[in-house]
């Protein structure tokens, strides 16, 4: 694989929130945590320093690159050999939306998690940083994995993906993680049927439901909020689905077992959405669609793949 053209896709700088200036002008200031805004402030400098580093890799290694900020991508990326994402899974997550089957991503962490200083500010904050599970490189390793992803020594995997149909249209993002099916309020109860298909037929039966939603995640997804919710973890390259109805109604003793489920890759999972409305979410908050009562989601892994250099462990 020849790599000439690179798209560097970056974390924007303005989520971290920025220590205040100037004269104190409101009593609400006295009570901000001066080590939080330390430690927001240091995040921030880490990202501006690995993004400088990598732009500098790229510059000596005399490619073709372009650099673009993540929240101003707007159309599918096309005419590059490579994606490189600085940031963390969010910024690889919102990547992927844009990306087909063709184009490998290298995933940099640009903010990666310090032991030392999550056990030294354990009893004021939560100090953990990026988690950056899908992300191959840091700043540490960059130049030695990047070399080896020009070289040839390294090869992308393939990581399964969802699609999902709304009243039997396509939708054009695929979801790289999970979807979830939810009332708009999270605290207003979810009605809803669902039931797998193979090949257009039936192959378990209707499973009706009051709940907080569904949940749907891919291999990669079973990782996050789906372990999260009580899911198990899947063999990363796994083409399979896996599903949870979060927080049931009284669950009846037959239907217990059909609450959480796996979907195999040539099945289907059918949604039937039977409250006054509803949110199809993908892959977090950013992308959705407006659902309501009667309609039809469909679930399936029949997604195009998408190419992602791994980390090591992952493949072990």
């Amino acid at each position: 694989m020849s790599i000439r053209r690179v798209l560097l896709l970056l974390k924007p700088l303005d989520v971290y929130p920025t220590r205040p200036t100037g004269k104190i002008s409101s009593p609400l200031s006295l009570v901000r945590n001066p080590q939080i805004l330390g430690y927001l402030d240091d995040r921030c400098r880490i990202h501006k320093d690995t993004i400088n580093f990598c732009q500098d890799v790229l510059q000596r290694r005399s490619l073709d690159w372009k650099t673009v900020v993540r929240n101003n991508l707007s159309e599918p990326i096309r005419h590059v050999d490579l994606v490189i994402t600085i940031g963390g899974d969010g910024t690889l997550l919102q990547a992927s939306h844009f990306m087909d089957d063709s184009i490998p991503m290298l995933g940099v962490n640009s903010d990666p998690t310090q032991v030392e200083e999550v056990k030294e500010f354990s009893h004021e904050f939560d100090a953990t940083r990026s988690t950056g599970y899908l992300c191959a490189a840091t700043a540490g390793n960059f130049e030695q994995v990047f070399d080896e992803v020009l070289e040839g020594c390294k090869a992308p995997s393939e990581l399964s993906r969802m699609s999902i149909s709304l009243n039997g249209q396509l939708l054009s993002t695929c979801a790289l993680n999970d979807v979830l099916v939810a009332h708009p309020c999270p605290a207003a109860v979810s009605r809803f049927s669902f039931l797998i298909k193979r090949d257009g037929q039936r192959s378990s039966s209707l499973v009706s439901c009051r709940s907080s939603g569904l949940r749907v995640s891919t291999a990669t997804g079973s990782t996050a909020a789906m372990l999260s919710a009580g899911g198990f973890l899947m063999p990363i390259l796994s083409q399979d689905l896996q599903y949870i109805v979060r927080e049931p109604i009284s669950p009846g003793d037959a239907d217990s077992h059909l609450m959480h489920g796996v979907i195999n890759s040539d099945q289907t999972i059918h949604v039937t959405w039977c409250s006054k409305e509803g949110i199809v979410y993908i892959d977090g908050s950013h992308v959705f669609h407006l659902v309501e009562h009667g309609d039809i989601i469909e679930l399936s892994s029949k997604a195009p793949i998408l190419k992602v250099f791994l980390p090591s462990h992952l493949l072990s």
